[in-house]
């Protein structure tokens, strides 16, 4: 069997987001995803990957996942790394068809029959713009909602009402951000008092409203200084939260340290890193509770596999990201069902029932508050015939011919 073709798919209402098929001389074809500079992705995927992967043998992924970064073997979560990660799920795909098998069986068997879930309360139009100023990219003002689940203006104004919805639904933890607004104010170097009781009060909320019930996350997005991210830390112990995600940059993994050793709260991050050496330096520079990583940014499931190992090794939690689209949540559901050290699973429920269901079919179902992977061979998410028909579909494909 060899790969015969490798063709990308964007559409203009989503510029974040770029799948990737690769098809095969035999007739099975793998899915694959990835997300932001989609444009820069997608000529990576053509220019250098296709080159190299036309012609080969698409079960040989190990061998692949070493070459399709760059010759220099560039690392990061950069434009060949994300574009790396597509291809890389996509093959994974052809593995499990090929093999009759779903992908969490061909990484090594289910270590459970299902997964946790929490949810990361954006709405229907988070992040859907190429950049923006972060709270400029809610999309909550951007005209009439797409459904019931606008959870980010839900956080902001009623997380209480917000909370006994996801109670509702079986799902018991919830992420949230109420800081970023400060943060661009201050450029992350300072918060008012005044600024930082406005972001408490969600959590004073939630709390009033349903106790204990509900797990709380809190994302600050790598926005803060180290003194000031100790400070929000601080602010936040007696709300018993789950984690703090992203207190400060990833570019320098010492800080993050330096923040998990002053929290009493579990610090969570990873999502922002690509490949394990990255991985390998975090654990061993840091001293952070929970490893998160986002498998369509950080080398597919070749790399993932291999970091939830790493973090096993070293009795951490795993956990999958997905802010982002249909595939990296069935690519992360199915690492999550087999890696032994996982501890929840991201979700986004305005995604999920909504856009989501418009791109693809065979999405992992989800449940009372858990989520488990197709019990088909493959990723089992496969592209709406409709989305290769939109007038705004941009389509390219790469034959070697």
């Amino acid at each position: 069997m060899q790969v015969s073709a490798i063709e990308t798919i964007r559409v203009d209402e989503l510029p974040n987001l770029i799948w990737v098929q690769v098809h095969t001389d035999e007739g099975l074809t793998g899915l694959g995803e990835s997300f932001f500079g989609a444009a820069a992705v997608e000529a990576h995927i053509h220019e250098f990957i296709a080159p190299y992967l036309l012609g080969k043998d698409p079960l040989q992924i190990e061998r692949h996942s070493h070459r399709m970064t760059g010759y220099a073997g560039r690392g990061g979560s950069g434009v060949e790394m994300r574009g790396t990660s597509a291809v890389d799920i996509a093959l994974w795909d052809i593995w499990g068809q090929y093999a009759g098998q779903p992908i969490y069986q061909m990484l090594g068997g289910a270590s459970r029959d299902r997964v946790r879930v929490y949810n990361t309360c954006a709405g229907y139009k988070y992040v859907r713009k190429p950049a923006a100023q972060v709270t400029a990219n809610y999309g909550i003002n951007s005209g009439a909602s797409e459904g019931p689940y606008e959870d980010l203006d839900g956080f902001l104004n009623s997380a209480d009402e917000l909370a006994e919805s996801l109670l509702q639904m079986g799902i018991t933890g919830m992420k949230i951000w109420p800081f970023d607004f400060a943060a661009e104010s201050s450029g992350g170097s300072y918060i008012s008092n005044e600024d930082l009781k406005t972001a408490i009060q969600p959590f004073e909320k939630i709390r009033r409203a349903v106790g204990d019930k509900m797990e709380i996350m809190c994302e600050l997005h790598s926005l803060w200084n180290v003194p000031t991210a100790k400070r929000i830390c601080h602010a936040l112990r007696d709300f018993d939260l789950t984690w703090i995600e992203d207190p400060v940059r990833m570019d320098h993994q010492g800080n993050v340290g330096r923040v998990a050793a002053a929290s009493d709260t579990m610090i969570a991050v990873g999502e922002l890193l690509g490949g394990r050496a990255q991985f390998r330096d975090l654990i061993e520079k840091a001293d952070v509770g929970l490893v998160i990583m986002d498998i369509v940014w950080g080398g597919g499931l070749t790399e993932a596999r291999k970091v939830a190992a790493y973090c096993d090794a070293h009795a951490l939690p795993f956990t999958g990201h997905d802010c982002t689209g249909p595939v990296a949540l069935a690519a992360s559901t199915h690492m999550a069902m087999h890696a032994p050290n996982t501890f929840i699973q991201e979700m986004v429920r305005a995604f999920y029932y909504g856009w989501y269901q418009d791109l693809v079919s065979g999405l992992p179902t989800v449940e009372n508050g858990f989520i488990q992977a197709p019990d088909v061979p493959g990723l089992g998410v496969k592209l709406n015939a409709e989305v290769f028909k939109r007038a705004d579909a941009i389509i390219r494909k790469s034959t070697g011919q």
